[in-house]
């Protein structure tokens, strides 16, 4: 099973990252920490940053470097206005999507 959840996580990453994004700009390991906590578990940065790549080349992000008290410079995302009516589209897509799974498995599943 940790297969398959790494698979629908691969698929639906970016769209949870344009979700993070939507509360305000955060770093790479301040996204990752939010994925974890929200019952997502650990994404790889090799996973992680590619994707956050791939939003900003669609022109979904921007991104901007800041300084840390903490330690070095840190890489800040932030929705553009394009990512914004783009996570909008997901979110409505993917309401319809997991409805009509949902009415797929719901004999199935031991609730």
């Amino acid at each position: 099973m940790t297969n398959l959840r790494q698979q629908w996580l691969h698929g639906f990453l970016e769209m949870c990252l344009l979700s993070l994004l939507v509360d305000g700009p955060d770093y790479g390991l301040g996204l990752s920490e939010r994925l974890a906590a929200s019952g997502l578990g650990d994404v790889p940065g090799g996973t992680l940053y590619p994707s956050l790549l791939r939003l900003e080349k669609q022109g979904l992000v921007s991104v901007s470097w800041q300084h840390s008290t903490t330690g070095p410079r840190r890489k800040y995302y932030e929705l553009t206005e394009q990512g914004r009516r783009a996570v909008r589209e997901l979110a409505d897509s993917w309401a319809h999507f997991r409805s009509s799974v949902d009415t797929l498995t719901m004999g199935v599943r031991n609730d």
